[in-house]
């Protein structure tokens, strides 16, 4: 909205203002604030309260919650089994989750392979159907004009024999059958 001379600022306008001024001058002092330390996770003793956190594995057989080993891919078989570890959700042990991931994971790249492949037979199909029909037209057009070339020689013969009768008059005088009457 355009501001003319003499005009004044609506009460809304002016709040909104002020609260921008406010916010933007105030963000320093919230990025001041000091982030409270981690908990470790040996303390909590549940299943529910340990997966909650991702940086937390359950083992079932020592029912205790320790860090997950951020060093390898999966935790070592001296921090608990993979049968009994938990990690993300209580329910389901890591031995099937691992499982289930990798169903998954080989379930996608089947489809995309499965996918590529009929894409590329699609397109293979394609260039088939297209010189098939290349060679339909051409056959076609040959099949034309042997048809003319025929019609054209048909022609001929008709009116050679037409002449050889005399059914036929000159083109040079049209009426010349009514002159010999």
């Amino acid at each position: 909205m355009a501001r003319f001379p003499g005009q004044t600022l609506s009460p809304a306008a002016c709040l909104c203002v002020a609260i921008f001024c406010v916010s933007f001058f105030s963000l320093g002092q919230c990025q001041t604030a000091t982030v409270p330390p981690p908990v470790p996770c040996s303390t909590y003793t549940t299943c529910d309260t340990c997966v909650q956190h991702a940086k937390c594995l359950w083992c079932l057989t020592t029912n205790n919650c320790s860090d997950y080993p951020v060093n390898w891919l999966l935790p070592p078989a001296s921090i608990c089994k993979l049968s009994q570890a938990r990690w993300g959700v209580c329910w389901l042990n890591f031995e099937a989750l691992i499982i289930s991931m990798a169903v998954l994971v080989g379930s996608i790249i089947l489809g995309i392979t499965v996918c590529c492949c009929c894409c590329c037979c699609c397109k293979r199909r394609s260039s088939s159907v297209d010189r098939d029909e290349e060679n339909y037209a051409r056959r076609r057009e040959e099949i034309r004009q042997r048809s003319e070339e025929r019609k054209v020689e048909r022609k001929a013969r008709h009116d050679e024999i037409r002449r050889k009768y005399g059914l036929i008059g000159d083109s040079d005088h049209p009426y010349s059958k009514f002159e010999n009457e």
